[in-house]
């Protein structure tokens, strides 16, 4: 499994990425199915959306005046392919894309509004993916609004000559992919299929590396809750459980796109290449059934809890019962010897006054002692 990627840094006006941006921003009418573009359109300033883009042949980025020419010479030429990189694209980004690449309405669609599942899709030669993706949030404290787990998506358009992908949200960046492949030119000449396993290899990477975390958190709740004399708050087991089921949302749905990738054929993945995908779902099987006995662990801890709690309510009102019964012995005597009339039989005398309160006394050591030995006190 290859290392988490950092973040990496914000780029300076003289980056490549900035000048990737400006030539595909450039050159969206040159190629393909063009579409009429007004002058007010035309003159809008790029958006940032475009991080990086290049064009690959045999494993080596070749250099291209703009995507446009690149995309002609990989498509129409069949010379290497293209990788054209987007984050938070807007709209109108997203829908330029079938002028260059000829994709399909319904997975632009998908790519504009986002999906909550994983998934794939066949559109044609094209090869549409969602994967979501989670990021561990670090926190001091497990409380009832802690948030534990921040999700995004990547989505990735492969085709034999092009590769596009399309990431929402800040976590899962791909310039340590893109570097990492640049470097083994042997590897990148493979085709789009390495780029799609490679963001796949690394983001079932963060899925484990969460188990780890969660796999804290749910230690530290469980100590909590059946400590003897510590803090026993259900709120905080619940809290885990919905941060792990957002977890588990963004995990589960990859089973099914990459079993299908690891037993099926597509044009665009040769048959050589399903033994990787394999390989990713048995990590993914792992990651996944990691989570559910998480669920399964949270739920036992959350019924013990409240079990517990239960008992305890239980414990001290048998506590004040047996103190009210207690009480209700001399309440009672007290009562009787009380009333305006006589005679009444140890009413009078030097000493009855001093036996009538040794009498109340024996009578609640006597209840006292019951409730003792029964454990209500």
């Amino acid at each position: 499994m290859s290392p988490r990627p950092h973040l990496p840094a914000r780029p300076s006006p003289e980056d490549p990425a900035q000048r990737a941006r400006d030539r595909y921003f450039e050159s969206l009418s040159v190629l393909g199915r063009r579409r009429p573009r007004t002058p007010a359109a035309a003159a809008d300033p790029a958006p940032n959306s475009v991080v990086d883009w290049g064009w690959y042949v045999d494993g080596v980025r070749q250099s291209a005046p703009d995507v446009a020419t690149a995309a002609r010479r990989a498509v129409a030429d069949k010379q290497g392919f293209v990788w054209l990189g987007l984050k938070d694209p807007t709209d109108a980004d997203l829908h330029a894309l079938p002028q260059q690449f000829d994709l399909h309405p319904l997975a632009i669609e998908d790519a504009v509004e986002g999906h909550t599942r994983s998934k794939m899709e066949l559109f044609g030669d094209d090869m549409f993916v969602v994967i979501s993706t989670v990021a561990y949030v670090e926190h001091k404290r497990l409380t009832d609004t802690a948030e534990i787990v921040s999700t995004g998506q990547i989505m990735i358009f492969v085709n034999e000559h092009f590769v596009i992908t399309v990431r929402k949200g800040e976590h899962a960046p791909l310039g340590n992919i893109r570097r990492t492949l640049e470097q083994d030119p042997e590897r990148l000449a493979e085709g789009p299929w390495t780029v799609l396993y490679s963001i796949a290899d690394m983001i079932i990477d963060d899925y484990l590396d969460v188990v780890g975390e969660f796999e804290t958190d749910v230690d530290e709740v469980e100590a909590m809750v059946f400590a003897e004399d510590g803090e026993r708050k259900i709120s905080n087991v619940y809290q885990l459980k919905r941060e792990l089921i957002e977890f588990k949302r963004s995990v589960v749905p990859l089973a099914a796109p990459l079993e299908r990738l690891a037993t099926r054929n597509y044009p665009m993945i040769p048959p050589d290449a399903r033994a990787y995908f394999r390989e990713l779902h048995d990590h993914h099987v792992a990651a996944a059934e990691a989570v559910s006995s998480y669920d399964e662990v949270l739920t036992s801890i959350m019924q013990a809890g409240l079990a517990r709690l239960s008992v305890s309510d239980n414990q001290d009102m048998r506590k004040l019962a047996a103190w009210a019964a207690m009480i209700a012995a001399p309440t009672a005597l007290a009562g009787i010897y009380g009333m305006n009339f006589s005679p009444l039989p140890w009413a009078t005398g030097a000493y009855h006054f001093w036996i009538f309160v040794g009498l109340i006394l024996a009578v609640m050591v006597a209840v006292w002692i019951g409730f003792k030995k029964n454990g209500w006190l």
